[in-house]
């Protein structure tokens, strides 16, 4: 018997002495929705990002490809990754490809800026979620570079994480984000940028 089995068996034998069922039914009478209007939601939502450092600008849908490109001139941006869903028209007049997941990782962390969509966004807690597919891009797109810029549609706000989750695909990974990448040491010395973005524009389209 090997130490993984050892360990099981030690389990199992407790379990038998303590005589507890197999299988016990987990309670789902928690919060579930919340009462917020969409706007209700969207004001919470810019509440809790800038109170994480990250910067929000609200945008209608036909002002979202100069929305977009202000915010990459700005910064002087102008090679761009983009998710390989999204329209590329959005990024004329700048040197912008679609991710082509062939590609190095590492390489990515040579662009100016990478642009996704969101799946699904918390009010509550601030977080936006990004699913692995076409339209949020690969977990290297949006965790290498050192800015992302990520868009986030007004129907697309819920207000906790319950309703996060009954959105998502359990079968796809999936990236949280509560605002730009930051750590602290012991001597809570704040450092950003290590496990992700240091720079997190969210652009959300009412």
């Amino acid at each position: 018997m090997n130490a993984k089995q050892e360990i099981l068996s030690r389990i199992r034998s407790a379990q038998k002495q303590a005589g507890l069922p197999d299988h016990v039914d987990a309670p789902r009478d928690y919060h579930h929705e919340g009462t917020l209007n969409a706007d209700e939601l969207r004001d919470m939502l810019i509440d809790r990002l800038e109170d994480y450092k990250a910067e929000v600008h609200v945008t209608e849908d036909g002002e979202l490809k100069q929305t977009i490109a202000t915010i990459l001139k700005d910064r002087e941006c102008n090679d761009i990754r983009y998710a390989e869903g999204m329209d590329a028209t959005l990024f004329e007049g700048f040197d912008a490809k679609p991710d082509d997941k062939s590609v190095d990782p590492r390489t990515l962390n040579e662009t100016d800026a990478v642009v996704t969509y969101s799946h699904v966004t918390s009010a509550q807690t601030g977080t936006i979620v990004l699913e692995s597919d076409e339209r949020c891009g690969r977990r290297a797109l949006t965790l290498v570079p050192d800015r992302h810029l990520c868009i986030v549609h007004q129907n697309e706000i819920v207000y906790g994480i319950p309703e996060v989750i009954s959105r998502m695909n359990p079968e796809k990974p999936a990236t949280w984000i509560s605002g730009p990448s930051a750590t602290s040491d012991i001597e809570l010395t704040r450092v950003e940028g290590v496990h992700g973005p240091r720079d997190l524009i969210v652009v959300i389209v009412k």
